[in-house]
């Protein structure tokens, strides 16, 4: 983190559907200058005017030009802040010289990034430099994948209290969901597809639960593609899509906090299938979903939730199960202040937390739980029976 800077954060994107989200949440909850100093940022000075006008953004809400394509741009507005929060994706495309910024300087660095493929170079590239800046680099801090990697480790903070020990087998459930993804999900699948296709090595790393903890491999983890009846629910469940991206975190969380949960532990996400509750979430089909800069309404938005359940499953075939719930639709209204509230916490509760490449859970634990369940409508159940 950079102590000296102007601002606590950046929204970067503020222009753009979900970036804007967080500005309007920002000015609604903080102000400007207060608690939180912040600013917005984007390609056009004009749009970021126009935009702060229409969110009832304070007139003196500092304004900052910055565009991907323009490195020098982007190392001024880092160097402005202690955090910078991005919205610009896909990452792939638009990210990589951002990150490399702020891990340069010891600026701090959030993103939405369901881009397991992006990720893997980006730690390869920069976890060095951001040690030694003390930048903290903290992807995936949206839906993907703070509910579901949250949901595992207060679920085991349950077979700890409980059991005595953390669990072996993790078994994440979407058991019920209102909203879409965002066109900014859409935009990063097809550009990972295409990078795919450019690079069919690629394919590999999307399958490898263990692609984000280099030098570490792990046991060989549970299916999580074929439907079947989980005996544990007593209901059908079938591929989740966003799974083989918060799986693939998880295993980060446990690889970048000492692997507490045992070199061996096992974590699948799966969703209920129940008759006329398909989402966009449980494939990656269709094509009629938004483009990145479009969402739902405000009344959507607040219409919307998702009902995450978490099975811990011992050794001795004792259980603990936590549920994760959300007040908003997933893709817009809910991610829009989760990764609001994880960069404050990042910024205003984490000084002890040093720098390299991160995941959310890992780098802020309990406080971004606590926060997270204050302020940005998500709450954390011990279900056990």
């Amino acid at each position: 983190m950079n102590p000296q800077a102007e601002f606590d954060i950046i929204v970067y994107g503020a222009t753009g559907f979900t970036g804007r989200l967080v500005a309007e949440y920002l000015a609604a909850r903080y102000g400007v200058g207060g608690e939180v100093r912040w600013a917005m940022a984007g390609r056009s000075a004009a749009k970021l005017a126009q935009v702060r006008d229409e969110i009832g953004a304070p007139a003196d809400t500092p304004l900052i030009v910055a565009d991907a394509a323009d490195p020098a741009s982007l190392r001024a507005m880092v160097a402005r802040a202690k955090a910078v929060l991005t919205t610009v994706g896909p990452y792939q495309l638009y990210g990589s010289d951002l990150v490399a910024a702020c891990a340069a300087a010891g600026t701090d660095y959030l993103d939405l990034s369901g881009e397991p493929n992006w990720m893997a170079e980006m730690i390869a590239a920069h976890d060095a430099a951001a040690k030694a800046s003390g930048a903290r680099i903290v992807f995936s801090c949206g839906f993907d994948s703070i509910p579901f990697e949250l949901g595992v480790i207060f679920t085991q903070g349950l077979a700890k209290a409980r059991l005595g020990h953390p669990v072996p087998r993790i078994k994440g459930r979407v058991r019920s969901m209102r909203g879409g993804l965002s066109g900014g999900t859409a935009a990063s699948g097809a550009a990972t597809m295409a990078a795919i296709q450019k690079n069919p090595a690629l394919a590999g790393l999307m399958f490898d639960p263990f692609a984000l903890t280099p030098g570490f491999k792990g046991p060989a983890q549970p299916d999580g593609m074929t439907t079947h009846l989980d005996p544990d629910l007593d209901q059908e469940v079938g591929p989740f899509m966003m799974a083989t991206i918060n799986t693939k975190n998880v295993h980060r969380s446990n690889f970048l906090q000492g692997r507490p949960w045992g070199a061996d532990f096992a974590y699948d996400e799966m969703a209920v299938v129940a008759p006329g509750a398909a989402t966009a979430f449980t494939s990656l089909g269709g094509a009629g979903g938004p483009q990145p800069g479009e969402g739902p309404s405000k009344e959507e938005r607040e219409a919307g939730f998702y009902d995450l359940l978490f099975i811990g499953v011992d050794a001795d075939g004792r259980q603990v199960r936590g549920s994760v719930h959300g007040d908003r639709d997933p893709g817009y209204g809910s991610t829009s202040r989760i990764i609001a509230e994880t960069a404050i916490c990042l910024v205003k509760e984490a000084a002890d937390v040093p720098g390299g490449v991160w995941v959310p859970g890992a780098a802020l634990g309990q406080k971004l739980i606590a926060r997270l369940s204050a302020n940005a409508g998500l709450s954390f159940k011990d279900e056990t029976a």
